[in-house]
């Protein structure tokens, strides 16, 4: 190799060590703050309580789903009971991020989800610790990890309890998985949630929603529950669990009832998840007349 060559080559040997010593090894996004929910695309507050549609159940999921009675959140070791992770994608509230560094090195060693009301802390992992053995006891906020890939932070949490996965409607079961994705684009931050349960769910469940950065977001911070007696009848008789019998739920044909939407979508299931799904129901599917009272918006005003 001649000498010019040979200075060339080591020439652009600096300009790479250069360039790689600016540059971070590892791409990391702020993700902390209030951040106010902006696009909530599947919070399921109706009025109805089995609306399944667009819920990829097994039929173990489904049977799960129609036997809940909400009256056995009355009971005393239920009334404390939090939501799992996922409610953080379903529910109605702001997120609150925080990050915690090592008190020495200040590296990041975690980014924690505040809880609100019935939702524990969601704490993820930034320190490559090992996840607990397999026996380890659950958590309502379970064991989550997570790292960066580019600028999205990617984390996967476990061995959380089983819980809602739709408000009083649908639940996964305490071997579930469910992988975050969080993008922020200056002052949006999008979540995406994908849910997998062998036990209850036939497909993954994979919900986005999107919120904006805002120092006023309704934050309601998690507080200590006292159980009181709510229905006697529970604590007359401990140990009852309300429930629903296979084929007794009485609530099952209030959403074909009100919308006219086919009790074959209404019972969910992962061909309901997909826009196809539509010309399956074209046939059977009558607009019902528009609402008139109780439609969930303010009330009209009054007529001059």
């Amino acid at each position: 190799m001649s000498r010019k060559t040979l200075s060339r080559a080591r020439f652009a040997a600096l300009i790479v060590a250069a360039t790689a010593s600016a540059a971070p090894v590892l791409a990391q996004i702020d993700l902390s703050g209030s951040w106010a929910r902006r696009g909530q695309a599947d919070n399921g507050y109706t009025r109805e309580q089995i609306d399944l549609l667009g819920i990829p159940l097994s039929e173990d999921g489904r049977a799960k789903a129609l036997s809940y009675n909400i009256a056995s959140l009355s009971a005393t070791e239920r009334q404390c009971q939090m939501y799992p992770p996922f409610y953080a994608l379903t529910g109605p509230f702001a997120l609150q991020i925080s990050g915690e560094q090592d008190p020495i090195t200040q590296k990041l060693v975690a980014w924690k989800i505040a809880g609100w009301i019935d939702r524990d802390v969601t704490t993820i992992w930034m320190d490559g610790r090992p996840r607990p053995s397999e026996y380890a006891l659950h958590s309502h906020g379970g064991f989550t990890s997570g790292e960066w890939e580019g600028d999205a932070l990617t984390a996967v949490g476990i061995q959380f309890k089983l819980g809602d996965m739709k408000r009083h409607r649908a639940f996964s079961s305490d071997r579930a998985t469910l992988t975050y994705r969080f993008n922020r684009h200056g002052d949006i931050l999008t979540l995406t949630g994908i849910l997998e349960d062998p036990v209850y769910l036939a497909e993954p469940y994979v919900l986005t929603d999107v919120f904006k950065l805002d120092p006023n977001a309704n934050l309601l911070p998690l507080t200590a529950c006292e159980p009181i007696e709510e229905l006697p009848s529970l604590h007359q008789n401990p140990g009852l669990v309300p429930h629903y019998l296979p084929g007794k739920n009485p609530f099952v044909n209030e959403v074909t009832e009100h919308h006219n939407i086919p009790l074959e979508a209404v019972m969910g299931g992962p061909d309901t998840m997909y826009p196809e799904y539509r010309k399956k129901l074209k046939d059977k599917y009558v607009m019902p007349p528009p609402c008139s009272a109780g439609c969930g918006g303010p009330p009209a005003p009054p007529a001059r």
